[in-house]
């Protein structure tokens, strides 16, 4: 059973982000994935410029994402975004993009991001101390 906080941003496709069959170009999913993250983090009170001020980067180590069905110019999606509670020293996002046109699942991913030292690169092997205070007041909820 996994333990996971969440939010949801809606999202219309801008013609920018689609490709030549009119479908949105498979890399922009990441983008939209990037939009649950810093949803969630603001709804949640941890967004990256606090992760920064804390002294602290933590990039992106590995990318899943599954492409379900095709999502169109103009056409409003819904970015589903779980922070899932990790033991080990990551920041674990689940992600769900909805099309709410069709009502159909578009696209499902993960992403993992690991905790680095601003100064030095360094790889945090434990959570730093201000965040592990931040996921204890978070309102978990089981899966």
């Amino acid at each position: 059973m996994k333990q996971f906080v969440e939010d949801s941003v809606e999202v219309r496709v801008r013609f920018s982000e689609s490709d030549a069959m009119g479908v949105i170009w498979h890399g922009n999913y990441l983008k939209f994935f990037e939009d649950g993250r810093e949803k969630l983090g603001e709804h949640f009170g941890m967004s990256y410029l606090d992760i920064s001020k804390a002294g602290y980067v933590v990039p992106i180590v590995n990318v899943e994402v599954k492409y379900l069905a095709p999502v169109t110019f103009g056409q409003k999606i819904k970015v589903i975004c779980h922070l899932v509670d990790a033991k080990a020293a990551k920041i674990i996002h689940e992600y769900e993009i909805w099309n709410l046109a069709t009502n159909q699942i578009s696209c499902k991913g993960r992403t993992e991001q690991v905790f680095l030292n601003q100064d030095t690169k360094s790889l945090q092997l434990n959570y730093p101390e201000f965040y592990e205070k931040w996921k204890k007041n978070l309102p978990w909820k089981q899966k």
